[in-house]
């Protein structure tokens, strides 16, 4: 509210709308009612000191009492709308509601209303021409200066405005003679027009609330985008920040990577070198760009075809390329065996920014795998002939062709016959794993029914289970299923998992084997009610070599081979191999080979 009628509030007593809400409609009447009691002391003042005024004018030539009491009613009525104004600004410690204060203001401001109509009827017969002609005047003057103080209420003016004029009209109108009844006529059409301005105003009122409301919102929604912008604008420098911090890290990290490692555009152009890159090709990025500056100086010129082919490829459709070998000339005229991961950088419109090549030098270490298998394989080819005989020697011996042994020695010969069997095994373990590394592995691929190599793989491998007290167990009924894989091998494959299952289970425990169908393809599993397999171990359990360590694990012995000959020979079957836990303890060993149809047996 105005600081000028700051007056009324007592000290610490802010001005302010009181009683706001989330409804425009209520908003507004809020406002109306501010714009009321904020003007109301002036015109309460303004109206006393008329009523004054016209109080010391007319004493002397109408009744004397007559005044004296329309001026003490006067001021009765100015006081409590006074003292009305007062409650108002103090009622945002009270729950009175707008309507309430409505209701008063609208009862205070007829009766102000109601003492000047009274005053024309009272006074104006009895006073001479020019006294009646002043208090016309003032009469009029009270209406119009009505107009700005209540023109926020428009039809709260019309009342003060009939209240005031409408007696007066009437006692004109009783009074007879032309020019009292011209002056009743006139009067009310200048009222007619008072309250069309009045409710012009209020229009204009009603419409500034809502433009101050809608300027609100607007600030209201600038000051939020305003807050969001600058954190929006915090969070971009810091995301600035982070990028320039890790843009340093990546280079540093290329720069210093142990393997080359090149940026090359999508056109093909080498743009950025680190050191061992520059080691690597035996050329610095300046030579590069001399040379021709593309990708063609990382394959032999018989390759350029083909690394054409597969780069447009990579571009186009965005795919990396992981464990590419490439024969990679050097300036100094020598070819080195690189091996390149090669990964598009790819921009937010889905097209190629760049792209990055990491490599090494691989040729030493291919010449070491290559040294490594053909020792491995001529060592077991050169140990297997040898102890092949060895063996055959021993059975002989131990069968009783050469006599009968005394306990000592036939014990000692059997420890050797049992010995011997086991490095025969473990040799061909090393020659299958070196093949199918190698891809010399060879299958004989032939249709049989799967139940029955499984029933086979069970008969043969009892003898070995009883030895732990473990039962080997089919499923009652399996489905006929047929299936094209190396039987021999399979047989090879049932063996180890057999086998596995056997050693690890508790004595007097159960290995259930069970075959099914899920789509195209028949899944074996074998289940035993082991320790498990360990955590640390899972990652690794398909690798060569790999073996738990646990005491009990190697107690069973095993050379650590199985699992992995296992894997190879199932993916060269076109299946594949797994395992996961068992309910309730234990491990299910699983493999899964195409189905090439469902069959009754002949």
């Amino acid at each position: 509210m105005s600081r000028n009628s700051s007056f009324f509030l007592p000290d610490g007593v802010e001005e302010s709308s009181f009683h706001r809400t989330s409804s425009d409609a209520n908003g507004a009447l809020n406002d109306q009612l501010d714009h009321l009691f904020r003007y109301n002391p002036i015109g309460v003042g303004m109206t006393l000191f008329i009523g004054v005024i016209i109080s010391i004018e007319i004493y002397d030539v109408t009744r004397e009492i007559a005044v004296l009491v329309w001026l003490a009613c006067h001021t009765i009525i100015s006081c409590a709308r006074l003292y009305l104004t007062r409650a108002y600004l103090l009622a945002k410690r009270t729950s009175k509601s707008p309507d309430y204060w409505l209701r008063t203001y609208v009862l205070g401001t007829l009766a102000s209303g109601l003492c000047w109509g009274i005053s024309g009827v009272i006074f104006f017969p009895q006073l001479n021409s020019s006294h009646q002609l002043f208090l016309l005047f003032v009469l009029i003057g009270v209406v119009s200066g009505g107009l700005p103080l209540l023109s926020a209420v428009w039809w709260l003016y019309g009342l003060f405005a009939l209240t005031v004029i409408l007696p007066f009209c009437i006692m004109l109108v009783i009074m007879g003679g032309k020019l009292n009844f011209e002056l009743s006529l006139i009067i009310p059409i200048l009222l007619s027009i008072h309250i069309g301005i009045a409710y012009r105003l209020n229009q204009l009122f009603i419409q500034g609330y809502h433009l101050r409301l809608d300027f609100g919102r607007i600030n209201e929604d600038y000051t939020h985008l305003n807050n969001r912008l600058e954190r929006q604008l915090s969070e971009l420098s810091e995301a600035q920040r982070q990028i320039e911090t890790s843009g340093r890290k990546l280079t540093l990290f290329a720069e210093r990577a142990p393997i080359a490692v090149l940026e090359i555009s999508a056109q093909g152009q080498i743009e950025f070198m680190n050191s061992e890159a520059k080691k690597l090709l035996d050329l610095d990025l300046d030579e590069v760009r001399t040379a021709g500056n593309n990708i063609e100086i990382l394959a032999h010129p018989a390759l350029h075809e083909e690394m054409v082919r597969r780069w447009n490829f990579l571009v186009l459709h965005h795919q990396a390329i992981a464990g590419l070998r490439l024969e990679t000339p050097r300036s100094d005229g020598t070819n080195v065996i690189c091996e390149w991961t090669i990964t598009p950088l790819i921009g937010p419109d889905g097209e190629c920014i760049s792209v990055i090549a990491q490599g090494r030098n691989v040729t030493e270490e291919l010449a070491s795998e290559r040294i490594k298998r053909e020792f491995t394989a001529t060592l077991s080819h050169e140990l297997r002939t040898p102890l092949t005989s060895i063996i055959g020697s021993l059975q002989l011996i131990n069968s009783g062709f050469a006599g009968e042994l005394q306990p000592e020695l036939a014990e000692l010969t059997a420890v050797a016959e049992r010995n011997g069997v086991r490095l025969l095994d473990l040799i061909n373990d090393l020659l299958d794993i070196e093949k199918i590394q190698s891809g010399t592995f060879a299958l004989d691929q032939e249709e049989f029914f799967l139940d029955e190599l499984i029933i086979e793989s069970i008969a043969l491998n009892q003898s070995f289970a009883e030895r732990f007290d473990v039962q080997l167990c089919p499923e009652e009924s399996m489905p006929n299923l047929l299936v094209k894989a190396d039987r021999k091998h399979l047989l090879q494959i049932m063996t180890n998992l057999l086998s596995n299952a056997a050693k690890f289970s508790p004595p007097g425990e159960i290995v259930q084997v069970t075959l099914s169908q899920q789509g195209q393809m028949a899944t074996v599993m074998v289940s035993d009610r082991g320790p498990g397999v360990p955590m640390n171990f899972r990652h690794r359990i398909f690798s060569r070599f790999a073996q738990a360590d646990a005491t009990a694990t190697r107690l069973r012995s095993g050379t650590g081979l199985g699992l992995a000959i296992c894997k190879g020979m199932i993916e060269l079957m076109s299946g594949q191999i797994g395992f996961r836990d068992r309910p309730n303890g234990g491990s299910i060993f699983w493999f899964q080979l195409p189905i090439s149809g469902v069959l009754e047996h002949a």
